[in-house]
């Protein structure tokens, strides 16, 4: 399968990002969910989170994530547990993410993830049409050393 993804000195990966590493190949969850349901979904993330390059927000800018190397977003302030994660944001990684932060990447800022986690391949797909890089669905092997 590949190298496992490291999270550096940050702790471990958590059974989280276990579950996404051995979920089958298969459609992507871009291909399985609704990007305009996605849409909507985002509205809970937007507070925090701009869909574009921008002015400053308490999180990164979501602007090709789908296959960016967790951290990397220039002169964003990044928690010392995600400058250390050792990754590439697959949509499972994404999709576990967004469901428990804290549970797949110990000691990241990002407190808040989906109230129902079911809506996660929504805004998968939703997060998919913002553009970037794409890492292919469950591919741990596109990380690299630094964090997001």
């Amino acid at each position: 399968m590949g190298r496992s993804v490291g999270m550096g000195k940050a702790g471990t990966a958590g059974a989280a990002v276990a579950l996404a590493l051995l979920t089958p190949a298969g459609p992507g969850l871009a291909q399985i969910g609704d990007p305009d349901a996605g849409a909507r979904v985002f509205s809970e993330c937007a507070a925090c989170h701009l869909t574009e390059p921008g002015s400053p927000r308490p999180g990164p800018h979501l602007a090709g994530i789908v296959g960016r190397p967790a951290g990397t977003v220039d002169g964003f302030r990044y928690s010392p547990a995600m400058q250390q994660a050792d990754f590439a944001w697959t949509e499972d990684l994404l999709a576990a993410y967004v469901v428990d932060p804290r549970g797949m990447v110990p000691g990241t800022t990002m407190v808040v993830g989906l109230r129902d986690a079911a809506d996660a391949p929504d805004l998968i797909a939703y997060l998919r049409t913002l553009g970037g890089p794409v890492a292919p669905h469950g591919d741990a092997a596109a990380g690299r050393a630094g964090g997001d």
